[in-house]
Parts: structure tokens; sequence; C-alpha cells
């Protein structure tokens, strides 16, 4: 198997893009993400998607895109894994070219999930979890994180207000990225204050609905160096799952997935927890971001809230999170949201995040999460 490289980033903002088209969309992260890689053609396109059908009438999505693009005569794809979408898209690139498939790939994550209404789209992302045990008895995903939440808080003796950092932290970080969509500071007293939407999760607990694409291109390292002088190696790739109806877990309060598919890429890249210099979780709700942290061996059960409260995941922390505003304060467009990350890492490790650079950046690792905790993808960089 070849080593394969990160050698060109592309992202448009995260927004309400009322006069860009999902195709729209893709295409300038791609076109963005190739000129960044200086190349003209690819032999692949992977795109990320979860809701291209339900939101824009619209499969066939890989070849719609590229034909957009002007990328004709090569391999294309959608790759769905819900929310983990635009991660298994690249999952799927490296494996092309590990294998030696094919050379230079784009993948690409895309969403537009703006031009409907909240219930519209809360019934799109619903369709991740199990319908016959969950979505048809009008359980949304809001309610599932609830749940787990209210079940942490009972087993660990944690208040809501212990969350808030989290939150706070996002905020801050996402300040200075011009690509997030809420560059916004929060304080712990708003987050105390703020409205809630389904017990005890708060308006301030979730990520917003919003638009946005985001590509990388890749090819084998042994190559990188005809396309960036710094190309950022992917040391670890990884894929795992768990039950789909959270309650048919053994332990709900323990993503069994996240933990797999961190421990696989551990292994791959010769790494353990306490060598990541910075940590991308799925931060779709805090109570996500909480279990990710312990499941993926960065503190043990009941003590990821800790290391909020104590200021250990900021930027100048132990283990900085969310250092581009995370899915909070960027945004999370389903499909892109797995590829914003490893942008977001990439730039980290090439010292290019600006006033969000962590200090002595080498290893980087991103978590995209589909469903409560079902699918997960997690990618180790390097430079």
């Amino acid at each position: 198997m070849r080593e394969v490289a990160i050698v060109g980033i592309g992202q448009t903002p995260v927004r309400e893009h009322w006069d860009r088209s999902l195709k729209q969309l893709a295409v300038d992260s791609i076109l963005s993400a190739m000129a960044d890689a200086k190349v003209e053609k690819v032999d692949a396109l992977y795109v990320g998607n979860m809701l291209s059908y339900e939101l824009a009438g619209q499969e066939n999505l890989g070849a719609v895109i590229a034909d957009q693009a002007g990328l004709y005569d090569i391999e294309v794809s959608k790759i769905e894994a819900a929310c983990a979408s635009g991660a298994a898209a690249l999952r799927a690139g490296i494996i092309a070219v590990a294998g030696g498939a094919q050379e230079v790939v784009v993948c690409c994550g895309v969403e537009k999930m703006t031009d409907f209404l909240t219930d519209t789209v809360s019934q799109g992302l619903a369709t991740a979890a199990d319908w016959e045990a969950e979505t048809l008895h009008g359980v949304t995903f809001c309610g599932l994180n609830a749940l787990l939440m209210q079940r942490y808080m009972y087993e660990y003796k944690v208040k809501h207000e212990d969350f808030a950092g989290f939150v706070v932290n996002a905020h801050q970080n996402g300040i200075s990225n011009e690509m997030a969509m809420y560059r916004n500071p929060i304080t712990f007293e708003q987050y105390n204050k703020a409205v809630e939407v389904t017990a005890p999760i708060t308006l301030l607990d979730s990520c917003p609905i919003c638009d946005g694409s985001a590509s990388v291109v890749i090819c084998p390292l042994e190559r990188a160096k005809e396309f960036t002088d710094k190309p950022v190696k992917i040391t670890g790739s990884s894929c795992a799952y768990e039950r789909v109806a959270v309650a048919a877990r053994k332990d709900i309060l323990f993503f069994e997935g996240v933990y797999k598919s961190a421990q696989k890429a551990y292994q791959q890249a010769g790494r353990g927890p306490k060598d990541i210099n910075i940590f991308e979780p799925h931060d779709a709700f805090t109570i996500i971001t909480a279990l990710s942290l312990e499941a993926c061996g960065f503190a043990e059960k009941g003590k990821a809230v800790n290391l909020a409260r104590e200021g250990k995941i900021s930027l100048g922390g132990e283990l900085p999170i969310t250092t581009m505003g995370g899915l909070k304060s960027r945004g999370h467009p389903v499909g892109g949201t797995g590829i914003y990350q490893v942008i977001e890492v990439v730039q980290q490790l090439k010292g290019q995040a600006g006033k969000n650079q962590v200090k002595d950046c080498s290893v980087g690792m991103t978590q995209s999460i589909g469903g409560a905790g079902t699918v997960v993808v997690t990618h180790i960089l390097e430079v």
C-alpha cells in the first residue's frame, strides 16, 4: 500500500448561500482545491453528501458535479455515511490512491440545507437513525442527544453548566475563522440562559443548519512534492460502526464506534492519544464532544467536561479542539463537515491557521460521526 498525502485544499464560507446551488458550491471548493494543488486534471472525484435527494431532488451527484466542474472522463461516485459523508469520501479516495487504482484524486464534501424549513431538514437528518426503532416513534437527533445528555448528567453527577466550556471555546476560536458562520463570542452567562430546545439541550448546545462545501486533492506521498512544497501525510484512516438504535447498545454512554475507529487510526499511524497535538471532534451537540473525547482516550468516562472547565481544550491548552470553531461556530453542512475538519488540521500543520495557530503542531486528528455515534471516520494527519 502506498502512503498518501494531501496536496491541495479548497473551501467555501459556511453560510446561508441563497445564491448558490448544491452543485455550484461543490464546484467552487473543487476548483479551489485543484488550483491550490496546481492541477488541471484529476483521475477521480468522490463526493460526500447526505441529503441531495431529500433536499435538492438530485442523485447521481458525483456525475452531476463532475459535469459542472468540467472534469470529464474520470471515475465519479457519491459517498453517503450520514453526517460522516465527507470524511467517508476522503477515505474512499485514500483507499483508491493507496491501492494504486488512482493517482490524483479530489475528494469533496457538500451540503445545501438552508433553502428549507427546519422541520424538513430535521426529517432528512432523522433518516440516519433506525427508522423502525426510533424515527417512526417521533425521535429526532436532538431528542436522542438530549436523552444521552440526561443520562450522562445523572450517571456522573454533572450539571448542564459544566458543558459550557465546549461552546465558549468553539466560538472564541471561530471569531478568527473567515469561513465560520458564527464569528461571535459566547459567554458562560449566555450559555446558561440559552433557550431550551429539548431538555436539557439548549440552542447553544447545538450546531446550526447551513450550506457549504470543502475539497482536498490527494496523491501518493512519493509524488506530493510535484504539487506542493509542504505536503501533509495521512498516516491513519479508519471507519467503524456501532448499533444504529441507541437503546440496542450495551452502554449508551460509551461510543463503541468512536473507540474502535480511533483505535484503528492510532494503530495505523503508530500513535496514541498523548501524541495528538490537536483534535477536531464532531461537536454537533456538546454531549457528543464529551462522549467522543472519552471514547478516544483523551479523558476518563464522565471526566471530559473537566477538560473544558479547566481550559485544557483551548488553543494554548493540553489538547486544543475545535481550533477553527468546530461544528458549533464554523457550522455543520453535514456532507461537507468531515473535509472542513481535515482542511483545518492541514492549515494547523502547515502553519497557516493565523491567529488560531497552535504552537508546535505536527500531529492532528479529525473525527466525523454519522448518526448518533453510528458510523465513525477518523483521520490522523502529520507533517
